[in-house]
Parts: C-alpha cells; structure tokens; sequence
C-alpha cells in the first residue's frame, strides 16, 4: 500500500485553488460537493468557474500567487501550467504543514484525488496512486453499473434508524444480524424501487418485530435470539410473496442494457427469457439462478401467453425475486402490459425496466436516423401481424411521406406489405431497408426500395430477427452507416441511386461478406433457429 486511504472533512473549511482555468474547475467541483468553502486565486478565472462557485462562502481573488493566501487554508491545489510556480507552491505549503496537490504531478502530491463513487453518505474513492489514473476512472466506471444510487438513500435511512435500532438491539451482533437482513432484504428492494415511503415502514415493521422476539426470549428460559421467533405452525404459512421484474434486454449487444436491469438480473432467483434475449445477455443474470426458456415464435408457442402469466404469478408467491427479460422493450410489442395486468390482479409486486426497442437499434446501428429535420418530422412503430397472427393490412395510414414507419415482424410478410403498401398509392421508389440482427456482430443491412426490396431480399436471405425500415431517411444509410461495416450489404445498383433524391453520385454493387462462424453460431442460439418458424407474434401497438 503506498499511500493510505483517508476521507476528509472538508464542510465549511477553506480549501484554496491555485488556477482558475480547466483543471480548476474540475477540482472545485468535486470539492464544492464537500461543502468546502473555496477560495480561487489566479489572475483570470473562467467564466465556468464563477458560474459554478456562486455561493457566497466561495471567493475569488483576481492576483498572482502569494503565500498569504494560504493562511486558514485546511488543503491547497496547485491548478497551474507553470512547473516553477507549482514547485514554490508545494513548498510552501510543506512550510506551513497544510496538506497540498499538485495536478498531474504524483511526486508533489501529499494526497492524491482518486476516481470517486459518490452514493452519498456512500462515498468510494479508486487511486492508482498516481500510475494510471486512466485505469482508476474505468474501474470507477465498471463499479458504477453495480452499485444503485439507492445505496445512499439506503444509507441515510439507516443512520436515522441507527440510535432506535442500538437502544432497541443491545448486543453488537444482534444489531450486526439486524442490519444485514435489512440490507439483504425487501427494505433494500423497496429503496431501490424508489418506494421510500414504504422502505421506511418495512424497517419500523421489522426493527418492533425484533425488539418483541428479544423481550420475549429475555423473559423466557430459551438463549435470545435476535431472528424474530416463529410461532409453531410457521411451516404452515404461505412464504412471504416476491417481486417480478419485467425487464428489457435491448436488441442484444450486453452493453446497451441499463443499469437497473444488470442490477436485478444479477440479483434473481429465476429467470424467464424470449427468443430474442441473445447468449452474452443472459449470460450476465445471476450464475446460479434458474434460467427458463419461454420463448415464442409466430408458428410455435414454447409456453403460451396465458401459461407465462402463470410462471410469474406461482413463483413469485413463493417468496421468489422473478426476472422476465425480454427482448427490446417491455411495453413495445413486447406484451409486458398483458403481464402485468395478471401480476397486478394477483397482488405480485412488480417493477419495469425499459429497454432499447429494436426500432431504435437497428436505425443507430444501420446509420438511418429514425427522424430527420430535411426528411422525416414522425415516427411510427407497427406490426406486421396483429393478434392471433392476422396480417396488418392498414396500409392506406402508411402513406405520409414525411413519416417513418418501422415494421416489426415483417420480413416474412415481405411481399405483401410491398404490394400492398403500392397499391394503397406508396410510391415504389420509397426507400427501405431491412436490418437483420441489429447491434450484434452479424449484423446485416440490406436497402432498396419498394419496388426491389423483395427480389433483392430472395437473393440476400438475410435472418430473422430483422425489422423493415421506410421512408426517405432510408437513404442516408449509405453516408451514415458505422457498425460492422463488413457484413452490410450494399445491393444498390447505379439506377437506384440515380432515382434517390436525396444523394448523387452512384455507388457499385457491393460483395455480399461471409458472416464468421462465431457470430453466426451465437446468432443462431440466440434466435433459437428460424428455418422452421416465423417472427415474434405480438400485440399491435399504432
């Protein structure tokens, strides 16, 4: 350990800064989150500094550096590019024994800034001692998705309890047993869900249940036991209820997911997953957590709808923290309304976690920006099929050609959205894309345009799961396209884009790429095969 870990008080203490530019300000505004009262002394000082330091304890002194200006001062900041100066700071501060940093200079640094985690009163400090703070700021980073910010509400709850909790619990350990249960426990999960209110009641309900099992066994010939005790027809009570999460897992790529749902996969007891929740997703859930299949797929239901329900409700009434990861987003053609309502009747606990919709994937992905000021001023998200599989045939409200539409579930139905989109007066020049495996390494982007996508499409065999795109947007695809640029398929041939108001020049027929074994194998396990089946059956949502 080359330097020792400390935390200090610095509320209301004066801290002075010696520069009053970039680094400055990163500085003071760490420290003005500490309360320090903080003094800037250089002979220019940022716009952005005075902007953040408007309390009336802070102060700015417009001079070169002096040494007077330390007098009071509990920690100094040399914020300066002159070496010399920074020398003569750190001296003079060694002088007068009053702890100083200077920036980017580790070997004139009694005391190093390190990458922080601030889940107040929860503070974590990362240092590299001074060798790769670079390194600091990613594991900071990586904690960060780990640790909610209920964390500091969890915190402040308990230090308001704290004084009941000790006149209440007298031994050490059983207070010790008492926090850890709380913190491990639906306390923690209500916190965390934002339910304060309720969090509080729950730790009052649980510190009185305590204290009455305490004074019970006190006064009884049985060892105190600080668990609350249980009367003797406990093994005939119905285990208190769980909580299910009705997350959403994005398109696939583990990144995209949020940071509330890694917390709760991690934390579930069991796990229901869709078709489209890819390996490296799940892979991130809780390891020793049940993990089961429920996906479906338009021609073959593995579990019904109504029989998902069912799993949600039945293990969550056993006292289990239930996950149901869905592909992309809950509430967009992802029946999470339907599951909910079930949970909701049946008194379950739940939470919603959004997820990035395939829509919104497969645009960024592809470089096709869903709305666009010189093309597209709407977006629309639809099916192709509505419920119990009927087609969606409303093609006469697809027809505004400042609006985007995204078809969900319309590759296999390819040829009669064309045609119907046509007759209903679509130009057959509008163009469209379809997006195949969007965010993940095999990832495909095939573009034409009414009148071609289709036979362009026989040839490609691009895999579902894939997503159509319309509207003018579709051709900026070539100028914005970013991602995998080696497995995108550019079939647009000279007289398509010849045709395409929106870019000139022409562009040759592009060679379609192999997709690497790996990808094509994780895609594959990921979609569960499609060469028997069709796409996702789903609620319509226009």
């Amino acid at each position: 350990m080359n330097t020792f870990p400390l935390f200090f008080k610095l509320e209301d203490r004066k801290v002075l800064i010696v520069g009053g530019g970039e680094v400055a300000l990163r500085k003071a505004d760490l420290l003005s989150r500490a309360g320090a009262c903080i003094t800037i002394l250089a002979p220019d000082i940022s716009h952005e500094l005075q902007a953040l330091l408007t309390d009336s304890k802070h102060e700015f002194i417009y001079e070169n550096y002096n040494k007077t200006y330390m007098s009071g001062a509990r920690v100094i900041i040399a914020a300066t590019d002159d070496e010399t100066l920074n020398h003569q700071i750190h001296a003079d501060a060694t002088e007068l024994n009053i702890p100083v940093n200077v920036v980017d200079t580790p070997h004139l640094c009694d005391f190093i800034f390190p990458a922080i985690i601030d889940r107040n009163p929860i503070v974590i400090g990362i240092s590299s001692n001074g060798k790769a703070p670079v390194l600091a700021r990613l594991l900071r980073a990586r904690l960060e998705t780990l640790i909610p910010q209920g964390y500091g509400k969890l915190a402040k709850l308990a230090g308001e309890f704290r004084s009941e909790v000790k006149a209440k619990i007298p031994t050490l350990t059983g207070r010790r047993q008492f926090w850890e249960r709380a913190f491990e426990g639906q306390v923690s999960q209500l916190m965390f869900a934002g339910n304060e209110t309720e969090a509080t009641a729950q730790l009052q309900a649980d510190l009185d249940s305590t204290a009455a099992a305490i004074h019970d066994e006190t006064h009884s010939d049985t060892p105190v036991n600080t668990t609350p005790t249980l009367s003797d027809d406990s093994d005939n009570k119905a285990p208190p209820v769980g909580e299910v999460y009705i997350v959403g897992a994005g398109p696939g790529d583990p990144e995209l997911l949020t940071f509330k749902a890694l917390r709760l996969m991690q934390q579930a007891d069991v796990v229901f997953y869709d078709a489209l929740v890819s390996p490296q997703v799940l892979d991130l859930c809780r390891r020793d957590a049940d993990k089961v299949f429920v996906g479906k797929k338009r021609s073959n239901h593995t579990v019904a709808q109504l029989g998902i329900n069912e799993l949600l409700v039945n293990h969550a009434k056993q006292g289990r923290r239930v996950v149901r990861l869905k592909g992309g987003d809950p509430f967009i053609f992802g029946r999470g309304g339907e599951e909910i309502e079930s949970l909701r009747a049946q008194n379950v606990p739940y939470q919603v976690v959004p997820g990035i919709t395939a829509a919104n994937a497969a645009a960024s992905y592809a470089g096709i920006p869903l709305t666009h000021r010189d093309h597209s001023q709407s977006v629309r998200f639809v099916t192709g099929f509505l419920k119990a599989g009927a087609p969606n045939s409303n093609f006469e409200s697809f027809l505004n050609t400042d609006e985007t539409v995204v078809f969900y579930m319309g590759l296999h139905s390819l040829a009669r959205l064309t045609e119907g989109l046509v007759d209903a007066g679509r130009s057959s020049e509008t163009p469209i894309a379809i997006v195949s495996n969007a965010s993940m390494p095999n990832q495909q982007v095939l573009t034409g345009t009414l009148a071609t996508i289709v036979a362009k499409q026989e040839q490609a065999q691009l895999p579902t799961p894939a997503l159509l795109i319309m509207g003018d947007v579709v051709s900026l695809h070539h100028d914005l396209a970013w991602y995998n640029l080696q497995n995108q398929q550019h079939s647009q041939n000279s007289d398509d884009i010849a045709k395409n108001w929106l870019r000139e020049g022409s562009r040759g027929e592009a060679v379609k790429q192999p997709i690497d074994q790996q990808a094509h194998a994780l895609s594959m396990v990921a979609n569960l095969a499609t060469q028997q089946g069709d796409g996702l059956e789903q609620l319509i949502v226009d």
